[in-house]
């Protein structure tokens, strides 16, 4: 990632977390690394659930869901499972994303459903 796209990556995740902060999720982590398995952008809990959040945004001529291939999604899955077998945690979890369109922010949650 250049300079420029880690500053955007930044500051999108920044609004996605003041998005779930004002939705009653309690942030728990931003940009885990699982190792070698890869990243989780937030991680957040709500309700006793556990949040593993892919935040991913776009330009207006592509919408950015795309952007989260099943190679990406894996990596996620993955990451979700390691983090809760590295905390000892046996609870009810999501994998979900977090689209920013033009400024519109959609939480799209179960996306391995």
């Amino acid at each position: 990632m250049t300079q420029n796209n880690t500053s955007i990556g930044n500051a999108n995740e920044t609004l996605a977390t003041k998005y779930l902060e004002q939705n009653h999720f309690s942030i728990l982590e931003r940009n885990y690394y699982a190792r070698k398995l890869g990243e989780i952008d937030i991680i957040a809990s709500k309700n006793s659930v556990l949040h593993f959040i892919e935040v991913k945004s776009a330009g207006a001529d592509f919408d950015p869901i795309y952007n989260i291939t099943p190679s990406k999604l894996r990596k996620v899955i993955n990451s979700a499972y390691y983090y809760m077998k590295e905390r000892r945690l046996d609870m009810a979890f999501s994998i979900d994303a977090l689209i920013i369109r033009k400024g519109d922010i959609e939480l799209i949650e179960n996306i391995t459903l």
